[in-house]
This record gives structure tokens, C-alpha cells and sequence, in this order.
């Protein structure tokens, strides 16, 4: 039976000056990603969004203002295959939403989550995004940063 996708929604957080957030993930050196995670079974992928951006951000001081209108999906490298989440999915079916952040940088707790996902953040500029990430993800980030630059 071929591995399925896992269900998956991820937000791009505009803050000052209309950057992004971008965390670098624990435990891998030099991989920055976005909020992102998994969608719980009968959750709604808006509600799914503003809980994996608290849990992985330490804060939920923001709105949506806007979806990206397709589903994006990314395979996992070779390596990672019958690895990553138990060796059940053979990537990540994503609903992207941009949101704009209405804290401050000191509301971000990175170790707000008994297992934090990020070690670090900054700010970043959107068309930065694609070079930051791994391979495998690059694309939807490219994607990301050509369809959500009407938010900057």
C-alpha cells in the first residue's frame, strides 16, 4: 500500500516592516522553517493554524489575512521516507494561511511547548524564504513567497 500525505497547515506571519517569522528548527543545524504542523482529526485547518502558531511560537496575538487557495504538497527525501512521523506518510499535504502579528517580538516563547520546535527566530524578509529552506520544502516556499507578496 503507497504512503499516504499527511494533513498539514502552515502560516506565514507578517510582522514588523511586513517581514516574516522564520524558527530554526531544534536539532537541526541551519534548517529554518515556518510554523507549520499537523491538522487533528476533525479540526478545522483555521483553528489547526492559530494552534500550531501558539504551540510552536509561544503566541497566538494574530489574525488571518488570507489562504492560499490550493492544497501544496511536498515529498520527503529518500532518506527521510519510512522515518519521519513513523514511517507513515511519504510527505505533507499543506493548507498555507498568511497572518499578521499582533504582539510583540517579546510575546514569542520559543520554549512556551514542552517540546519546542524551534531554538531560534528572526525576522526575515519574504523573498528571502525559499533560500532559507530545505531542499524538499523549497518549492512551496517559492510558492509562498510569490503568492502571499500581495500581503508585504
Amino acid at each position: 500500500m503507497p504512503l499516504s500525505y499527511r494533513l498539514n497547515v502552515g502560516a506565514v506571519l507578517f510582522g514588523p516592516d511586513k517581514q516574516v517569522f522564520v524558527g530554526r528548527r531544534a536539532g537541526f543545524a541551519g534548517a529554518w522553517q515556518l510554523p507549520q504542523g499537523g491538522i487533528d482529526a476533525g479540526e478545522d485547518p483555521r483553528e489547526a493554524v492559530m494552534r500550531e502558531l501558539r504551540e510552536e511560537t509561544g503566541t497566538d496575538k494574530a489574525e488571518i489575512i488570507g489562504e492560499h487557495p490550493d492544497w501544496l504538497q511536498y515529498d520527503l527525501p529518500p532518506e527521510l521516507l519510512g522515518v519521519a512521523w513513523g514511517g507513515k506518510y511519504r510527505g505533507q499535504r499543506q493548507k498555507w494561511f498568511a497572518l499578521r502579528f499582533l504582539g510583540r517580538d517579546s510575546d514569542i516563547k520559543l520554549d512556551a511547548d514542552s517540546h519546542p520546535e524551534f531554538e531560534d527566530w528572526r525576522w526575515v524578509a519574504l523573498p528571502a524564504l525559499p533560500a532559507l529552506a530545505v531542499a524538499f520544502k523549497r518549492e512551496i516556499y517559492e510558492i509562498l513567497a510569490r503568492d502571499f507578496a500581495i500581503y508585504t
